[in-house]
């Protein structure tokens, strides 16, 4: 099938919670201006799974829906294929979205008041997870060296050494930096988390977008001690597009940790995911494939048009390196701007709509996210705005 990554799709009229907020944020935005903030696409469906989809529904009964043995098998089959990690079928539990199992995870697995360690800057919801259910957030900053971010493993043996502390939340690829963490990085993570007797959530949500050089490995891959103590959450959301179907797979290898995480979904009434999202997670991992190696090359060209343009255009800007996601971690420190001025230049001057970087924690201060999984014309255009806001006698110059 032909597959479309050059026409813009304003999804005002269906509702979209970005482009609600950024009409919300600025109600003189043109038509065929997109926000550039959440990690969603406004491009075309995968064309597979809207076909797919159209005939499952043509006679299908919407009611309470198990995984089948073809969907479960779909999953499998592409995290053998993709990552090289052999699932059991037994270890998975459906849940409606990858937040609702950080939440889950946390309120299972940890005691009221303990410390859940993140590394920040980091997805805004892990705070929410950890705050609005009683733990405590602990916060083992990325160290930013010569133009990267890595873990502070020194930090991160310290806070784990601390039995208040009981959790950590890992980022992998992590958002929203774009760093893929190598082989020997997660090696050296899980040798602290066994050590120290961590239960570890691992967020891949993103595992499937990454970037030619890098290579994704899942924590839970790295042995059977870590595997004991991992949480792995990730879904066919972000790779193809399917947020809206509320549908993730969470892969719990320990059958007492997985206990414990489903009676604590199942004493919250959550017993069933979507059945066209599992459907549309069968057809996604079944037939998905060429169209996921075409949004990678749409995002590695993205990446580069965008390096090539800073460069020219607005040097002062740093565009840290993109290992994964397609999400662009943007550093905007020299313009000396502080986080409200900046937020307002972007909004109201160049129309671009960021994931501004304290949404990430403090130290996202002077940085923002930008989606570049967008059609080329419509990147190229909020970068010319870009230009003539920061650039030589820009208002925000």
């Amino acid at each position: 099938m032909a597959h479309d990554f050059s026409t813009l799709i304003d999804r005002t009229a269906q509702g979209s919670a970005k482009w609600a907020a950024m009409r919300r944020a600025n109600p003189e935005v043109l038509v065929g201006i997109p926000p550039f903030s959440v990690a969603d696409l406004d491009l075309p469906q995968a064309p597979e799974i809207v076909a797919g989809l159209r005939e499952f529904l043509a006679d299908a009964v919407l009611g309470y829906t198990e995984p089948t043995p073809a969907c479960t098998r779909a999953l499998i089959d592409w995290m053998t294929r993709r990552h090289d990690w052999r699932i059991a079928p037994d270890s998975i539990v459906w849940t409606n979205g990858v937040v609702p199992a950080l939440c889950t995870a946390v309120r299972a697995l940890t005691p009221t008041g303990a410390g859940v360690i993140v590394q920040p800057p980091v997805y805004y919801p892990f705070y929410s997870a950890i705050e609005r259910n009683g733990r405590r957030v602990v916060r083992n900053p990325l160290l930013l060296q010569d133009g990267r971010y890595r873990m502070d493993l020194d930090g991160l043996r310290r806070l784990a050494a601390d039995p208040a502390n009981t959790m950590l939340i890992l980022c992998s690829p992590h958002n929203p930096v774009g760093r893929v963490w190598t082989h020997d990085e997660l090696r050296a993570v899980a040798a602290i988390a066994v050590e120290h007797e961590l239960i570890v959530v691992s967020d891949e949500i993103h595992c499937d977008l990454v970037l030619p050089g890098h290579r994704h490995t899942t924590l839970a891959s790295l042995g059977q001690e870590i595997a004991r103590r991992s949480i792995v959450c990730t879904a066919p959301s972000k790779t193809f597009n399917l947020a809206g179907l509320c549908t993730s797979h969470i892969v719990i290898s320990d059958a007492a940790l997985r206990g414990r995480f489903r009676a604590e979904l199942e004493s919250q009434g959550q017993f069933f995911v979507s059945a066209p999202g599992l459907k549309a997670c069968e057809l996604a991992y079944t037939h998905g494939q060429e169209w996921l190696d075409g949004l990678l090359r749409l995002i590695a060209s993205n990446q580069a048009l965008l390096r090539e343009f800073l460069r020219e255009r607005l040097p002062t800007m740093g565009v840290l390196p993109l290992e994964g996601t397609y999400l662009q971690w943007l550093d905007f420190r020299k313009l000396g701007m502080s986080a409200a001025a900046l937020k307002r230049a972007h909004q109201d001057e160049a129309v671009v709509f960021f994931a501004e970087g304290t949404t990430f924690g403090a130290e996202g201060a002077g940085f923002a996210r930008m989606n570049i999984a967008a059609p080329r014309a419509a990147l190229l255009a909020a970068l010319e705005r870009l230009a003539l806001c920061h650039g030589p006698g820009g208002p925000a110059a």
